[in-house]
């Protein structure tokens, strides 16, 4: 019967641990994110990586994901961004990752297909105000931000915030 018992208050600490990481990391998530001057998507016109012109279109939600190669957390984020990419609308923003046959080649080694606006020089972070990697918008249908997340967010997650907007 103690056996149990430990057993069971492994568990509860573990719950309570996992309960009290995830409150600190939305919490740090929420001081670190980006103050933009305003929430309304700001009009994206770009080529991206595969060379075909990219424009946001309003209507339907867009994921807007700023990510390097340099980036440990991003590597193990990507798997998410690009389960994400293929029931949603996202671009993906390859942040002072080196020319585009740098970029490819990490797509290509990791099996990876979403869209990638290649932004070597670091404009396009300049113009989001990211500071931090990986960071991530959400926007509704109607183009207005509804969800900055900065660090690593769950595939259960992204969907769960893109859920709320359908």
């Amino acid at each position: 019967m103690s056996s149990k018992w430990h057993i069971k208050n492994i568990f509860k600490e573990i719950i309570i641990g996992g309960i009290l990481l995830f409150i600190l990391s939305n919490i740090i998530s929420y001081i670190r994110k980006p103050e933009l001057d305003s929430i309304s998507l700001p009009k994206i016109e770009a080529v991206l990586l595969d060379g075909s012109s990219y424009r946001v279109k309003k209507g339907r939600p867009l994921v807007i994901h700023f990510w390097a190669t340099w980036c440990p957390t991003c590597k193990l984020e990507a798997a998410n961004i690009q389960s994400v990419s293929e029931k949603y609308e996202v671009l993906t923003v390859a942040v002072s990752s080196g020319e585009n046959p740098k970029v490819e080649a990490y797509m290509k080694e990791r099996g990876l297909t979403f869209k990638v606006l290649n932004d070597s020089d670091g404009r396009w972070a300049a113009q989001f105000k990211v500071n931090a990697f990986p960071t991530t918008f959400i926007y509704d249908s109607k183009g207005k931000l509804k969800f900055t997340e900065v660090g690593y967010t769950t595939t259960a997650g992204l969907f769960a915030r893109l859920k709320m907007m359908d």
